[in-house]
């Protein structure tokens, strides 16, 4: 009994060790611009594995010089309560829920009609801030504990950070093709130009890849992209800024 009550006990302190080194990681986050993320890492990986060469993108730049309407498209694209919720947009995610729910039932019918019917599109509720607590500190695992973990580190990003400086990181670590990171590295891979001479345009069809951005960068005249573009540049008005 004492040997199970030590083992709970180590258990108890490695959680609490880790998550003071989190906590730590998100203080220093507030004076100093990471220079990678975990899944940056974890893809620079494969990606040197899967194709034998080492691919990775990424110049960081201060919020100043990243264009406004990258911004707001980002925001209109991916979270446009950002600027007032504190982490996490409990109506998004409630929406999500029933879109997937709708999703799997429309796959479950097809399913019973044909044998190699697609499988549904699974819809997330995450906002910003919970998108970079996952890139930026956990991996890729699918799991309640690792949710669990992503919420915690949301509302430490939340509390330590302003919401000005979360999108900063957000913008210049966040994935937009394969080994390709940050607004700067994608401006200049898809438009040619740095991210301070983004049009408004040139924007939207970045924020619209940013949910898929490795598969929109194979199919770079994908019509979803160019119609969910329009869709999107026409919402940045009404995005507010932090």
């Amino acid at each position: 009994m004492k040997g199970l009550l030590r083992w709970l006990l180590l258990l108890v302190l490695a959680g609490v060790a880790l998550q003071l080194f989190f906590v730590l990681r998100i203080a220093l986050a507030t004076v100093v611009d990471p220079q990678s993320t975990t899944f940056q890492r974890s893809e620079a990986w494969r990606i040197a594995v899967e194709r034998n060469r080492f691919r990775w993108r990424q110049q960081w730049v201060p919020y100043e010089r990243i264009s406004g309407h990258l911004k707001r498209a980002v925001i209109a694209s991916e979270d446009d309560g950002f600027a007032n919720h504190e982490g996490v947009d409990w109506e998004a995610i409630e929406k999500a829920w029933e879109k997937n729910a709708r999703a799997e039932e429309r796959a479950a019918r097809r399913a019973n009609l044909r044998s190699n019917a697609r499988p549904p599109r699974i819809v997330g509720g995450s906002t910003i801030t919970q998108q970079l607590a996952k890139n930026l500190l956990l991996s890729g695992e699918r799991t309640l504990l690792r949710k669990g973990q992503e919420m915690v580190l949301t509302f430490a990003l939340e509390a330590l950070l302003s919401k000005q400086r979360i999108l900063e990181i957000y913008l210049n670590s966040v994935e937009w093709g394969e080994g390709v990171f940050g607004a700067e590295a994608a401006a200049r891979h898809y438009w040619h130009k740095p991210a301070s001479q983004l049009s408004a345009y040139e924007a939207a069809r970045l924020a619209v890849m940013l949910p898929r951005p490795r598969y929109f960068e194979r199919v770079p005249n994908s019509g979803y992209l160019a119609n969910r573009a329009q869709t999107i540049l026409a919402r940045m008005r009404s995005a507010e800024l932090p």
